[in-house]
């Protein structure tokens, strides 16, 4: 179970969990913003982490692929964050970014997507109902739940491990809150600063994390592929 915490790390880096609290601490009121959409985003992800783990236990499916789908999962998962670091370090996204500008331009649409615009709307209701939506498990999410049914631990075992797994995940949105409650006028400072810096080291800091972790997968899936 070890490994499961490491990949909660990596799925808090979801491109549109980093977009939308980038939006959410630009408008006024952002702590309702963040609240909203940590409920909304908790219910979606915690309910279907729980059903997808003990469908997976009660199936069967976990004692028959044990052994194959765990270093396969690895593979493929560090691939993916090695594929990532590759294209944050050749600048190929940047690449993309500006042809999708570029597209944008010729059709002379500059309005962003429907859930940014609910977002500017700065209604907690609107962020609870847009987190809830949006916060569907993604490939390292579903990795992880894979492996906490492998462990077949007892049902609150599970059902702890899957919520401090959000807990981790969701810490983009939890940060902030705790430093508007704890330290309401020094966060806004420190959010400038983190934008600041994050516009600066943010590409060096992902392709490290990225290139670290999917070394690390990789190797442990042909070590246990040898074994």
């Amino acid at each position: 179970m070890s490994d499961v915490f490491p990949l909660a790390f990596l799925a808090a880096l979801y491109p549109t969990l980093l977009a939308a609290t980038t939006v959410m601490l630009m408008l006024p009121r952002p702590k309702r913003l963040l609240l909203g959409y940590l409920f909304g985003a908790a219910l979606t992800s915690i309910t279907l982490g729980l059903l997808i783990v003990f469908t997976l236990q009660d199936s069967g499916l976990v004692s028959t692929t044990q052994n194959q789908l765990g270093p396969g999962a690895d593979l493929v998962l560090g691939g993916i964050a090695l594929v990532v670091a590759f294209v944050l370090l050749t600048g190929r996204d940047e690449r993309l970014t500006e042809r999708r500008r570029a597209r944008k331009a010729a059709k002379k649409t500059g309005e962003p997507p429907r859930w940014q615009q609910a977002l500017g709307r700065g209604s907690a209701r609107t962020t609870f109902a847009v987190g809830a939506l949006l916060t569907l498990p993604g490939a390292t999410y579903i990795a992880a739940l894979n492996r906490i049914a492998d462990d077949d631990l007892s049902v609150p075992a599970t059902v702890a491990t899957i919520l401090v797994f959000n807990l981790i995940m969701l810490m983009l949105l939890e940060l902030p809150l705790v430093g508007y409650t704890l330290a309401p006028e020094w966060t806004p400072r420190a959010v400038a600063r983190f934008r600041e810096t994050l516009s600066r080291r943010g590409r060096t800091w992902a392709i490290r994390g990225a290139a670290i972790i999917g070394v690390l997968l990789v190797v442990r899936g042909v070590l246990t592929l040898l074994a």
